[in-house]
């Protein structure tokens, strides 16, 4: 069975998305930052903090190109996976990329609170998510299905994946 990789910005629900469709579709969850994590032996934000974004991307391309050989896995990819070509074809040639949606300030409302967000520590952070997703979207562009999860339910988004899944 091809894996499931939802990508997007954060804020528009890969995380909890990918764990409720992992526990419907009866498959192994994977989180790609969880991943990188467990092998620097700290935080994404540290990661970012201590030897910058470049490093972090060289990390997740490597977790991604690993993870890639696997099967039958809903895979949470973080919001920037997609900025590298190399990543989306490691994804691609066994997986179906779906991305979430979200409208700007439904992002901002999900994370404003956060703090382990290192690309949102900025005195204006609804700012920087809107050039964010203005560099983003070409990249985003890549995924093989969209789905808008501004107004929608965890559960109203599994199912329209379900939908997806079953037809391929």
């Amino acid at each position: 069975m091809k894996n499931i990789i939802l990508v997007g910005f954060m804020g528009t629900g890969k995380t909890v998305v990918a764990q409720e469709l992992a526990r419907r579709l009866k498959r192994e969850y994977v989180s790609l930052d969880e991943l990188i994590e467990e092998r620097e032996k700290r935080p994404i934000t540290k990661i970012f903090a201590e030897s910058g974004e470049n490093y972090f991307r060289d990390v997740e391309s490597q977790v991604v190109k690993e993870i890639s050989d696997r099967e039958n896995l809903v895979i949470d990819a973080g919001g920037g996976v997609v900025i590298r070509e190399e990543n989306v074809k490691n994804l691609k040639k066994n997986g179906v990329l779906i991305c979430l949606k979200a409208s700007p300030e439904v992002i901002f409302k999900r994370t404003k609170n956060y703090t382990h967000r290192p690309l949102l520590n900025v005195t204006q952070p609804l700012e920087r998510i809107k050039e964010l997703l203005k560099i983003r979207e070409p990249y985003y562009a890549c995924a093989d299905y969209f789905i808008d999860t501004s107004e929608v339910s965890i559960s109203e988004v599994v199912e329209k994946i379900l939908e997806i899944v079953k037809n391929k």
